[in-house]
């Protein structure tokens, strides 16, 4: 078919993938059997389906919620519902592990875990793409057999894209987002649903915007499901009206929201797109998430003399005794006053617009259109052109510039790097204030022939408008100057100037001249604008900050619009919202790091007026004005309150069947809303109007309010804009404190092997790819270890198959160990490689939960995999080398705690292990969290002891192979029977005496630390700076590690290096091929000593070589020589 075969085509870039190609699938066919086994089980059994404590098991109002939860533990964590028009990709994934994690670990604190997730399916998304569907089906038919490669028109190349620096110093500029992120770059809509693997018979069902929502749920259930998520699937709803029961909860929260006068209906600019007659908002936007309006005050420069070629070109056209006005706009009102020029570009065209019989406009159509839709022009959306003018043929025109010193009149120059895409194109010249037009005029002023202008023309007088500490009252002469700008095509040094300008005229400058001199700039800008707009020579425009287009492919303008509205950065509101996020007390809001507390603190302080309605896309009506939709991010702000009662309402996504409590969507009247969530107490006039059972409505009640406050809310930093801050003022609003929100953590996004996530470049992944390529355990594994910060992570797929193997061969030993546990060792354990192994792992199970508790799921790795393992591996090899079994019960202790340590993360695998190889009776998912005792610092100092001991002889033999190598005499024969002689000192030497007196004054015990600057500079006094900081250094590792302040300072180790090295002889000898041992007690000096282990012991020795004097107590040194066969 040809559509088939042209979409083949232009997939096939797409999907040639970069990502990591398997030779062998064994290993994971076999894990992946297991995880498909567990899942099933798990599901069957109802393993990850909590609820809150019976009011049978304890009656409602008996004890407080606060106290319930204190008795019965709870933790309730979600993550952004995902957008129901395609699959999960990685990316989902990477949050999704935050809140599965955390949800994993909670479990194995005792508490009792939810983790619900819906489908969102709210706004213009899914109906633009059905909308594009059905006019390709009128273009191609049903299954686009009319299509072929030359309907794939070639794509435009990108417009060109104005400087990214942020104007407004005044605003928070939020990065590239998800819908920007996720733009598929191909023609048809019915080309991208081939992309995500849907039959081409299939696709024309998606021209209905319902069928996307029966579709695409089930899909991402199944995803998560492999991916062995703990979530409770009763709690799913879909969005949209689609769902009655949501629809309502959706109209009970905007009519309360409206009581509360948070939302207002009034004018407001608003990103708005002409093509869908609506705003446009957020999650409307295939392009410019986050973009919101920038406001600019447009000046009107009345046309005084006309340059030649201009006059000619409106002759006729522009009625005689009309005003016209070239109209360009500022953002900086206040520096007005210093006004020498006006600039066009001169190969832009201009246009002429009718703003009434006796007022026309010089402004680029884009500006214009912009205007059409803010009351500016006669008729919303119309804007008349009578003319067109190029830039070039206006230079030379004397306009009257509003406010400026020069009231003569100032020309129209040209300016090369004005952009049609930014403002009026049109652009106001204040040399004094601003570093490009102080570059440009300067230029003019040097190549006025060569630029067709009077010098003259560009030397008008600049006057100091603003006074500034660090650059005085010619700010931009100071700064052109000072970073060597030359000419305006040094674009960077002038990015920069601008940007040190702006901000230092903003926040720290002082009016010198005009009516507000002596006012901050700050408290004079909104002035001196005010002062414009009443004498009418300027008025407010507004356009995008920066390119937005909506899912139906419209660019879109600003428009001023009667809307309804959430009124956030309303004073009283943000300012409670900001103390909570500052938490200053502890009982506000955890956001896990200092760059998310920083993002919601800016949002909260730039954010207001958020249109929350709309006349296109699927949702819920507006309850008091059904004409509008409830737009997409403000049907999604308390959602997780919906959670904790869905299942009790209904039993599928979209509300056909009745839930447990018997109620009928249109019985969830706003009044029964109120009871459930705590805003109100039950009456009988709520008992009477629903008619739902006094019994149900108690339920419903103890579900929200042990559930309820949430504990943590996971979502990309991309949310902290909109979603996020949304989610908290209107939490704030709604529900009493004692149920705001405990938590919100921010993740970054998710590379994958080290590159940014792309379709068109075949590096890119779906959730079901990766648990298909990698199974779940080993693909949770890599997740874990992309890293914990907001900083973006790295999916390694190295990490993945590496973890394949890892999982698979730890898996088969343990089975052999259980199988052949007769040859394990029993009886007493003995006092070295049993106790130091036993230490090990008691150490790593107490390190590993400290990182789970603080979310760091990548150094909660390393403890409970990695170190886990190698602390395995150092126990076998050492009592394979010592020439002894392991002990029977350490193994089977080992196994135990690397299942229960691990579970958080892989919970098929530990599972298995659980039930299969261990035989416990119930599964892993309801075991606590392993209490084992602390570990003891001699004994872990001993084991960190045996490891570098052992490392530091490998190394020196190493060292002495590769001088060897390089033809040096080493002293002895590589090849022949070799001896190791260690050299050990009983005391440490003198002069480190007057040391340990200074760290001991300086430790201070109750915070384990010492003051590092005030140590540093009284060591410095003393002569001996890098040994005396390398000694230091060591005792303040030792006493941060735990050990006792009286053995440190005593000179004493904490554990008996004689014997723990007499312990290592036979591993040594094994393991170096060594013939003889030699362990020598080091007199002080270091010329004699005696042997007091291994071969020899008790001879007395003379002449010891020089390594010996470099022996300090728990720093051994080393010594090879040949002995005979």
């Amino acid at each position: 078919m040809a559509a088939v075969e042209a979409t083949a085509k232009a997939l096939e870039n797409a999907t040639i993938s970069k990502t990591k190609e398997l030779k062998g699938t064994e290993k994971r066919d076999s894990l992946i059997t297991i995880e498909k086994k567990y899942q099933r089980i798990w599901e069957e059994d109802g393993v990850f389906q909590p609820d809150a404590p019976s009011t049978a098991e304890v009656p409602l109002n008996s004890i407080s919620a606060a106290e319930l939860r204190t008795q019965q533990p709870k933790f309730f964590g979600t993550m952004a519902y995902p957008y129901m028009n395609g699959t999960l990709h990685a990316g989902h994934s990477f949050t999704v592990s935050k809140i599965e994690f955390t949800a994993g670990f909670a479990r194995m604190q005792g508490k009792r875990s939810l983790f619900p997730l819906g489908f969102h399916c709210t706004g213009m998304p899914i109906k633009a793409c059905a909308d594009k569907l059905i006019n390709e089906i009128k273009m191609f038919g049903q299954e686009f057999e009319r299509y072929s490669d030359e309907e794939a028109a070639e794509q435009k190349p990108a417009a060109p894209t104005a400087s990214t620096h942020h104007e407004d110093v005044t605003k928070f500029t939020a990065k590239k987002g998800k819908a920007a992120s996720k733009v598929v770059k191909m023609k048809y809509q019915f080309q991208i649903m081939r992309a995500l693997d849907i039959p081409i018979q299939e696709i024309h069902r998606f021209a209905d915007p319902q069928y996307w929502l029966e579709f695409f749920p089930p899909l991402c259930r199944r995803d998560l499901t492999n991916f062995g998520c703990r979530i409770d699937w009763r709690r799913s709803f879909v969005t949209t009206d689609a769902n009655p029961y949501y629809d309502a909860f959706v109209r009970w929260q905007m009519n309360r929201l409206k009581e509360l006068k948070k939302i207002k209906f009034g004018k407001r600019y608003t990103i708005y797109s002409p093509k869908d007659g609506q705003p446009c908002m957020d999650h409307d936007r295939s392009e410019g998430e986050a973009v919101g309006p920038q406001e600019y005050t447009a000046l009107k420069l009345k046309v005084k003399e006309w340059a030649p070629e201009a006059g000619e070109a409106i002759k006729g056209k522009v009625p005689e005794g009309a005003d016209v006005f070239f109209v360009p706009a500022t953002l900086r009102p206040e520096t007005m006053y210093g006004q020498t020029c006006c600039f066009v570009g001169p190969k832009i065209t201009y246009g002429v617009f009718k703003v009434s019989d006796k007022e026309f406009y010089i402004i680029t159509d884009r500006a214009a259109r912009n205007m059409a839709y803010q009351g500016i022009f006669p008729q919303n959306g119309v804007y008349e052109k009578v003319a067109e003018l190029i830039g070039s043929s206006c230079v030379g025109t004397v306009v009257i510039a509003p406010l400026s010193v020069h009231e003569d009149g100032v020309r129209i120059l040209p300016m090369e790097s004005v952009l049609p895409t930014k403002g009026t194109g049109v652009v106001s010249c204040v040399p004094s204030d601003s570093p490009d037009d102080f570059a440009t005029v300067t230029d003019l002023a040097k190549k006025a022939e060569y630029y067709g202008i009077k010098r003259e023309w560009a030397e008008l007088e600049i006057i100091p408008i603003i006074s500034t500490p660090s650059y005085g009252d010619l700010t931009a002469p100071f700064l052109v100057k000072k970073l060597k700008i030359s000419s305006p095509k040094d674009t960077k040094q002038l990015e920069e100037a601008k940007e040190l300008a702006y901000k230092e005229g903003y926040y720290q400058g002082t009016m010198v001249f005009g009516e507000f001199k002596g006012d901050k700039v700050e408290v004079a800008k909104p002035k001196v604008r005010q002062q414009l707009l009443d004498a009418g020579e300027g008025f407010a425009y507004s356009e995008p900050e920066k390119k937005v287009v909506s899912r139906s492919g419209d660019d879109c303008c600003v428009a001023l619009m009667d809307q309804w509205y959430l009124d956030y950065g309303e004073d009283s509101w943000k300012e409670v919202a900001l103390k909570y996020v500052d938490n200053a007390d502890g009982k506000g809001m955890s956001t896990y790091s200092a760059e998310t507390k920083n993002g919601f603190e800016g949002v909260l302080n730039w954010l207001n007026q958020w249109a929350c309605a709309r006349t296109y896309g699927l949702g819920s009506k507006l309850p008091w004005d059904p004409q509008f939709l409830v737009e997409s991010l403000s049907d999604s702000t308390i959602y997780m309150a919906y959670y904790t009662i869905a299942h009790l309402l209904h039993n599928d996504i979209f509300g056909k069947t009745l839930g447990t409590a018997g109620v009928k969507p249109e019985q969830m009247k706003d009044e029964v809303w109120d009871y459930v969530f705590a805003r109100r107490e039950l009456s009988d006039d709520i008992l009477k109007e629903s008619r739902i059972a006094q019994e149900s409505l108690e339920s419903m009640r103890r579900e929200f309010e042990y559930w309820y406050p949430l504990d943590l809310r996971v979502s990309g930093k991309d949310l902290i804009p909109n979603h996020l801050t949304f989610f908290l003022y209107i939490h704030l609003a709604i529900f009493p404190p004692d149920y705001w929100p405990k938590g919100v953590r921010a993740n970054g996004h998710l590379l994958l092997n080290g590159e940014k996530m792309s379709k068109s470049t075949g590096n890119f992944m779906t959730l079901d790819d990766l648990t298909k390529k990698y199974g779940a355990d080993a693909s949770r594994i890599a997740l874990a270890d992309a890293g914990d910060g907001v900083a973006d992570a790295n999916f390694e797929e190295d990490v993945a198959d590496n973890n394949v193997l890892r999982l698979f061969t730890l898996r088969e030993w343990i089975e052999e160990q259980v199988k052949d546990q007769a040859n394990l060792r029993t009886g007493p354990k003995n006092d070295f490689l049993d106790a130091l192994f036993e230490n090990e792992m008691n150490s790593l199970v107490h390190e590993a939960r400290g990182h789970y508790e603080e979310t760091n799921y990548k150094l909660a790795l390393k403890s409970a995999l990695y170190d886990f393992t190698s602390a395995r591996d150092f126990y076998r090899e050492a009592s394979a080398a010592a020439g002894i079994a392991m002990h029977k019960d350490l193994i089977f202790k080992y196994i135990e705690l690397q299942a229960l340590l691990l579970t958080v993360i892989t919970p098929h695998w530990s599972e298995y292990l659980w039930l299969e190889v261990l035989n416990k009776p119930t599964t892993i998912q309801n075991a606590l969290y392993p209490v084992v005792p602390e570990p003891t610092p001699a004994l872990t100092a001993a084991r960190d002891y045996v490891r570098t001991t052992s490392s530091n002889i490998t190394s020196a033999e190493a060292a002495q192979q590769k001088k060897k190598a390089k033809g040096k005499d080493i002293g002895y024969d590589l090849k022949k029977p070799k001896k190791l002689t260690i050299f050990v000192a009983a005391k440490y030497p003198a002069w480190q005496e007057k040391y340990i007196d200074l760290v001991r004054d300086a430790w201070k015990p109750e915070t384990k630390s010492l003051n590092d600057k005030e140590l540093t500079g009284k060591i410095a006094k003393m002569g001996e700076m890098k040994k005396a900081m390398q000694f230091v250094q060591a005792l303040k590792k030792l006493l941060v590690g735990g050990e006792k302040p009286d053995t440190v300072f005593g000179r004493k180790l904490a554990f008996d290096e004689l014997a723990t090295l007499r312990n290592m002889i036979a591993g040594l000898k094994k393991a170096a091929g060594l013939k003889e041992v030699a362990i020598v007690a080091v007199a002080e000096g270091g010329k004699s000593g005696k042997v007091v282990g291994g071969d020899g012991e008790g001879k007395e020795l003379e002449g010891l070589s020089q390594s010996a004097e470099a022996a300090v107590p728990g720093v051994p040194t080393f010594n090879f020589e040949n002995v005979e066969a």
